[in-house]
């Protein structure tokens, strides 16, 4: 018996970076869950329970904020760290992902795939200290 693999879930709604993101975690060794938009995002959240969450901002149905706001009000799943990773990349997008909530705000566009895994794997490895 294997050990399972830590899930993510990614909340990206282009499709041409959630595929590369997604393939990027599967081959560093994570499951992957997918969600397109903010109210898939909410739902595979509460169906999935993932061990990560990561959340793009722009996003149609609902925003990743307002995904955010959610799930932290949400008793069963408020513990879940999650890594907003958008192209927002203004200060007050930053200070209001981490007011609501997020362990850290990555900018697709500084970030390597690379650093992303190696950030998912630090909260990972606070989270199960």
């Amino acid at each position: 018996m294997g050990k399972e693999l830590k899930k993510i879930l990614l909340a990206e709604d282009d499709v041409f970076i959630s595929r590369a993101y997604g393939d990027g975690f599967v081959r560093a060794g994570f499951e992957v869950v997918l969600a397109h938009d903010g109210v898939e995002a909410v739902s595979k959240i509460r169906s999935e329970k993932p061990d990560i969450i990561l959340l793009d901002i722009i996003m149609p149905e609902k925003n990743g904020f307002e995904v955010l706001e959610e799930i932290k009000k949400d008793k069963g799943f408020d513990k879940i760290p999650v890594i907003v990773l958008s192209n927002l990349g203004q200060e007050s997008d930053i200070e209001q992902g981490k007011k609501l909530g997020a362990v850290d705000y990555l900018i697709k566009s500084n970030t390597s795939m690379k650093e992303v895994v190696e950030k998912v794997r630090l909260y990972l490895g606070e989270k199960n200290k």
